[in-house]
């Protein structure tokens, strides 16, 4: 069954949340691979699949780095899990072994678990430090207000 996106998903960044819509397009496409039989469709989505994924969790971290979040490491121990687990599923399936409908169960509810669970403890503080970054840039950056605090 296909995931549809809902909004108790949406974490209010708006780039998180599209690539967690691409994430979920790459699962509905993996679906889509299965009910056609396609072994090589398969193998083409879990590749891509497993490539985006790993750039979004990197970005994400980069995020959470930068806001100072307190949990970023045991939030990145997390996706280092996720990663190993699907690339030994990816490995599988190019062994010839039939992993697609279990792969695809098991994505479809660890992402929606994540987001809902890990994903939203980290909003507040990354919106935060984002809100501040963007306040930052239209008061002219930090040299800016170095300036004014000097001559004030």
């Amino acid at each position: 069954m296909a995931i549809v996106w809902v909004s108790e998903l949406n974490t209010g960044i708006d780039i998180i949340d599209e690539q967690h819509k691409s994430i979920v397009d790459y699962i509905n496409e993996l679906e889509v691979s299965i009910e056609q039989g396609s072994r090589e469709a398969v193998g083409h989505v879990l590749d891509e699949l497993v490539d985006y994924t790993m750039s979004h969790f990197a970005f994400e971290e980069s995020l959470q780095e930068e806001a100072g979040y307190a949990f970023a490491k045991p939030h990145k121990a997390v996706h280092d899990s996720f990663i190993k687990r699907v690339t030994r599923y990816q490995a599988d399936h190019k062994a010839g072994e039939d992993v697609a409908d279990h792969v695809h169960e098991m994505l479809t509810t660890w992402l929606l678990h994540h987001i809902k669970r890990d994903d939203m403890a980290y909003v507040a503080e990354v919106k935060e430090n984002i809100d501040n970054i963007v306040r930052d840039k239209k008061k002219g950056g930090r040299l800016s207000r170095l300036l004014a605090n000097f001559f004030n």
